[in-house]
């Protein structure tokens, strides 16, 4: 009886469990580890620099606020490349390509953690709430940007950047300078990593023109021009720690991520990208995790509150 109902009236929608699974494996929720650690130092240092104290309310609508927007961000990507995914081998077995996911059910998971951002920022303040649009939109166009320029990586990086100053600003209600300083740090962190990521479609972008710096200019140029942006992030991650007068924990973790850095791009090289998972995921999330332990550290024992 049973095959006979699915040959009639088609595959069964699969239980709102089973969708819920799928649309956090199709956003790969975990991800967020790269992003979180550098809110959440802008937001512990504008605390220490405001009052000396955790607000842990506000910590709360902050973590929120960042998945939320990079739930949506994802979801958005994915829905917006599903054509391109399905040319490409890597890509082709996502959820929006096999099935496992309807693309109805992908907008309305993203429509939701996009009002769970907006709401996030309404609670935290006004000027939140006004900036919050000029957060999204870098998020939708990143994935178009691999249509109209050879250097989405470039969209990326300022989508990401704005993570640490909206984390300030739901702390001060104000701009900040050494906020951009931090953002700008994480923006082209990113932006180099994923110029890493993209080397392993040189092949199937070329083929289906999708843009890219490794698909334009080459395997090599790109993990030169990754080294080059690990190199400006290490340099403005100093600059963010003079700038808030940072102790001796915060150096030693940045030289940590010195370290990392150079491990990670021993392990990639244009003729060897069998290790670049481990570059991409293992070492840019140690990266993230072991900065905000130091910078936590430092800003316990500088006076912070917990």
């Amino acid at each position: 009886m049973s095959s006979v109902t699915e040959g009639v009236t088609g595959p069964q929608p699969a239980p709102s469990a089973g969708r819920v699974r799928a649309f956090l494996r199709l956003v790969m929720i975990e991800h967020s580890v790269f992003a979180l650690p550098f809110a959440y130092i802008a937001a512990l240092t504008a605390m220490f620099l405001d009052d000396g104290a955790v607000h842990w309310w506000e910590l709360f609508l902050v973590t929120v606020a960042m998945v939320g927007l990079r739930t949506f961000a994802m979801a958005a990507n994915r829905i917006i490349d599903r054509e391109i995914d399905a040319r490409n081998p890597r890509t082709a077995g996502r959820e929006l390509v096999t099935g496992a996911l309807s693309v109805r059910t992908a907008w309305t998971g993203a429509l939701v953690a996009l009002a769970v951002f907006l709401g996030a920022a309404a609670l935290l303040n006004p000027l939140c709430l006004a900036l919050a649009p000029v957060a999204v939109v870098p998020m939708v166009v990143y994935p178009y940007g691999k249509r109209f320029t050879d250097f989405p990586h470039a969209i990326l990086g300022l989508a990401q950047a704005m993570g640490p100053v909206g984390a300030w600003i739901a702390v001060t209600g104000a701009w900040s300078w050494e906020a951009v300083v931090l953002g700008l740090a994480v923006g082209v962190w990113i932006g180099g990593f994923d110029l890493i990521f993209g080397c392993q479609d040189v092949a199937a972008d070329r083929a289906h023109g999708v843009r890219s710096v490794p698909a334009r200019f080459g395997i090599a140029a790109a993990l030169y021009g990754a080294r080059g942006s690990h190199a400006v992030t290490v340099a403005l991650l100093a600059w963010y720690g003079a700038l808030t007068g940072a102790g001796a924990p915060y150096w030693a973790g940045l030289a940590v991520v010195v370290a990392a850095f150079v491990y990670e791009h021993s392990i990639v090289r244009p003729g060897d990208l069998s290790r670049l998972n481990r570059a991409f995921f293992t070492v840019n999330g140690f990266i993230g995790i072991a900065l905000f332990g130091c910078a936590l550290l430092d800003l316990v024992l500088r006076g912070l509150t917990v």
